[in-house]
C-alpha cells in the first residue's frame, strides 16, 4: 500500500509482508484495468506537489476520484510501475474509481517546506498563505478540471498522519469534496496524541519515528533515510541506560532532527502546540464524515474521538458518523480483526468494517449506490464482544456513577467516611521505572501492540503499583463514554507523574480459549481496558505548570479516554494507580525541572500517597447503560 509506506514505520512491515503471492497478483490487475500518469500540481503560491493518477482503462463511464494525501510517499515511483493495491481495499479497486495519491507539501518528491502538523489559517491575506485545508482545495480542482472521465465528485481518506490531512480537507472544503472519512486523525500533539498524553512524552514511539521521519531532505527523493541496523534487543534496558531527554541530542539526534529542537525548547502548552490543535476549526463542515478509529489505539485514539465531537458540535454539519472497532493503530485495513492480544472475538471485525461500513459508505456518496445505513455511533462493545448502534454518542441516558478507593485495596460506591487521613504509600524510584509491558522488544520496534489490553497481573505484585478492586460484580456491568478519575494524592517530591488504569479481573473459574497457541491462563485475568497517565505539575494547567508542595494531599484529575466495555456478571472492576510507565512514556525526575534539560542528578525517589478518606475521597467515575 504505497500510500501507507514507512506509515508509523512498523505496521508497514506488518501490512506489506502479509499475502505476499496474492499482492503480486493483484499489481498485475491493476496495470492491466488501470492507467497510471504522474503529474506536478501547482498550488496557490506556485508549490508543486507531486500527484500519482490511477485511472480505470474502462472509459465507457465516468468515475469518481478518492484521494489520500501522506507524508510518507506515493511508491512506486514511475509510470510504469504498479502497486498491489488501489483505495482503502481491494473492494474499491475491483469496482472502479480514479485513484489520486499526493506527497504532502515538502515530503519526498513535492516542492515546498514541509510543517509538522501545518497549523490551519482561517483568515488567508493572499496567495502565500497556505495549509494543508487550502493543498488539498487547489489539488481537487485541478484534479476535477484536467483528469477525464470523472463524475465530479471527490472523496477523501487517510489514516494516522493521513488522517490528519484528510480531516484538513474536510474545512473550507472545495465543492466537488463531498465525503471524507478521517481514520485515526491527529488532533492535539501536546494533550493526548502521539507526542505526548497530559504533557508527559511518548518517548519510545517518538524516539523511533522522529529517526526517520525527522530527517531533512535536502532535496527531492523517491527514498527513505536509512536507518540504524545496530540491535538493541531490549527497549526498557536501552531507554533506561539513555539517563536523560538531553542525551537524545546529545548521542543520537546530534540537533540534526527539527521538530525533535521545537519539542526541547517548547516544553508547556504554548502557542507552538495551540496552533496545531485541529478541533477548534471543525466548523461548517459540508462534506459526509465517516470518523474511524480503534479502541487500543494508542496513538490517536484522543484525536479520532474528539475530532468526530468536534464536528458534531458545531452548527452546521452534514452526515457524520463515528466507527470503533477492536483494533490497534492502522489495525483496521487488512486481517479478519477477530482477535486483539489474548482475546478473541466470535466476530471477524475488520472484515465487517470494510465490507458493511467504508466500502458502501464511499460507494453511497460517490457513486450514488446503495444506501447509507451507518448510525452516528458504530462501536465494538468489548465484553460482551459485539457491535453496537447508537443515534447520538455519547448517549445522554448514561448514568454516572463513582467508585472510589478503599482501605486494604477496597473499590466501592460507597463513599469514605474515615475522619483522620487515610492511605496507602510506595517509593517511586525512576531508577526502576514501571515497564508498560510485560515483552522483551527491540529499541528500535515502536512498542507492542498489544499492551492496552495486557494481562496487568505482571505488575501487580510490584510494591509501586496500588491495586484496588471490587466483589465479584452480581450482575452485567456495561460503561460507555470517557472516565474520570479525581485521585487525592501526595509526593515527598515537587513532581510526579500519575498514571491511573481500569481493569477487568475475570473470575479464577474463567476457561482458557480453545484454541489457545499462546497458552493464556484466563483465570483471574487483569484486562487493562483503558489507562492514562498525568504529569503531575500540569494538573491544573497545560500552559503554567507548578510544582507539588512536598507531603501535602493535593487532588490531581485524569479523564481515561472513552471505552465501550461489559464487565461480566462474576467479573471484578479493578484500578491501579502508579508513577511511572515506561519506555513508552519518559521518566519524570521527581523534581520539579525542565525535562528535557534535566540533569541525572534530579532523578530521584520519592514516597507516593493516595489517600482514601472522607476529606480526600479518590475514586473513578464510570458513566453505566442504564
Amino acid at each position: 500500500m504505497p500510500h501507507t509506506c514507512i506509515n508509523k514505520i512498523v505496521f508497514v512491515v506488518f501490512l506489506l509482508t502479509v499475502f505476499v503471492s496474492a499482492q503480486n497478483q493483484d499489481s498485475l490487475y491493476i496495470a492491466q484495468h488501470y492507467n497510471k500518469h504522474e503529474y506536478r500540481i501547482a498550488m496557490r503560491d506556485g508549490a508543486k506537489l507531486f500527484t500519482t493518477v490511477y485511472t480505470p482503462k474502462d472509459t465507457t463511464q465516468a468515475y469518481p476520484i478518492l484521494m489520500t494525501r501522506t507524508p510518507y510517499r506515493v511508491a512506486p515511483y514511475g509510470e510504469s510501475q504498479f502497486p498491489n493495491q488501489l483505495g482503502p481495499t481491494l473492494n474499491f479497486t475491483k469496482e472502479g474509481y480514479i485513484f489520486v495519491y499526493q506527497d504532502v507539501r515538502g515530503r519526498f518528491m513535492s516542492e515546498g517546506n514541509f510543517v509538522d502538523m501545518t497549523p490551519y489559517i482561517s483568515a488567508k491575506k493572499d496567495n502565500t498563505e497556505v495549509d494543508e485545508s487550502s493543498d488539498a482545495y487547489d489539488t481537487i480542482d485541478w484534479l476535477v478540471k484536467n483528469v477525464t472521465h470523472n463524475n465530479g465528485k471527490v472523496g477523501v481518506w487517510g489514516i494516522s498522519y493521513p488522517g490528519f490531512y484528510a480531516a484538513m480537507s474536510a474545512i473550507d472544503a472545495h465543492p466537488n469534496l463531498v465525503a471524507v472519512s478521517p481514520q485515526a486523525p491527529i488532533a492535539d500533539w501536546f494533550i493526548a496524541d502521539d507526542m505526548h498524553h497530559n504533557g508527559a512524552l511518548s518517548l519510545l514511539m517518538n524516539f523511533n519515528f522522529f529517526t526517520f521521519f525527522g530527517v531533512a531532505r535536502p532535496q527531492l527523493t523517491t527514498e527513505w533515510p536509512t536507518g540504524s541496523n545496530t540491535p538493541v534487543p531490549d527497549a526498557y534496558t536501552f531507554f533506561l541506560n539513555m539517563k536523560t531527554l538531553a542525551d537524545v541530542n546529545k548521542n543520537y539526534y546530534h540537533g540534526e532532527i527539527a521538530f525533535w529542537n521545537d519539542v526541547v525548547k517548547h516544553p508547556h502548552y504554548d502557542e507552538f502546540w495551540k496552533v496545531r490543535n485541529t478541533l477548534p476549526h471543525f466548523k461548517n463542515i459540508k462534506p459526509a464524515i465517516l470518523v474511524v478509529g480503534g479502541w487500543y489505539d494508542s496513538e490517536d485514539l484522543y484525536g479520532t474521538l474528539h475530532t468526530f465531537q468536534a464536528i458534531e458540535g458545531s452548527k452546521e454539519h452534514n452526515f457524520n458518523s463515528l466507527v470503533m472497532g477492536p483494533w490497534f493503530h492502522h489495525g483496521w485495513p487488512a486481517g479478519p480483526g477477530n482477535s486483539f492480544g489474548d482475546i478473541q472475538y466470535s466476530t471477524n471485525t475488520g472484515e465487517y468494517y470494510r465490507d458493511s461500513v467504508e466500502f458502501p459508505f464511499f460507494n453511497y456518496y460517490l457513486k450514488g449506490k446503495g444506501s447509507i445505513k451507518i448510525p452516528k455511533a458504530l462501536l465494538f462493545e468489548t465484553g460482551s464482544n459485539t457491535w453496537k448502534s447508537y443515534d447520538t454518542y455519547p448517549p445522554k441516558d448514561l448514568k454516572e456513577v463513582d467508585f472510589y478507593l478503599q482501605p486494604e485495596s477496597g473499590l466501592s460506591t460507597s463513599k469514605p467516611t474515615t475522619p483522620k487521613p487515610d492511605f496507602d504509600e510506595y517509593v517511586s524510584d525512576p531508577s526502576k521505572p514501571v515497564p508498560y509491558t510485560s515483552k522483551i522488544q527491540d529499541a528500535r520496534r515502536f512498542y507492542y501492540q498489544f499492551y492496552m489490553n495486557e494481562d496487568q497481573r505482571f505488575v501487580a505484585g510490584r510494591p509501586d503499583v496500588m491495586s484496588y478492586v471490587t466483589e465479584p460484580l452480581s450482575e452485567d456491568v456495561t460503561i460507555l463514554g470517557d472516565i474520570k478519575a479525581d485521585m487525592f494524592v501526595a509526593t515527598s517530591g515537587t513532581d510526579a507523574d500519575w498514571v491511573v488504569k481500569l481493569i477487568d479481573v475475570y473470575p479464577d473459574s474463567a476457561k482458557n480459549p480453545v484454541p489457545n497457541p499462546t497458552g493464556v491462563k484466563m483465570g483471574g485475568y487483569q484486562l487493562l481496558m483503558r489507562a492514562e497517565i498525568m504529569r503531575g505539575k500540569y494538573r491544573d494547567s497545560y500552559e503554567e505548570p507548578k510544582p507539588f508542595e512536598p507531603n501535602k494531599p493535593t487532588e490531581v484529575k485524569v479523564t481515561l479516554q472513552d471505552v465501550s466495555h461489559t464487565f461480566l456478571k462474576g467479573h471484578k472492576i479493578m484500578v491501579q494507580v502508579q508513577s511511572s510507565w515506561f519506555p513508552f512514556y519518559d521518566r519524570n525526575p521527581q523534581r520539579y525541572c525542565d525535562i528535557y534539560n534535566a540533569r541525572e542528578s534530579d532523578f530521584v525517589k520519592s514516597t507516593n500517597k493516595i489517600f482514601f478518606d472522607k476529606e480526600h475521597p479518590s475514586h473513578v467515575t464510570l458513566r453505566l447503560i442504564r
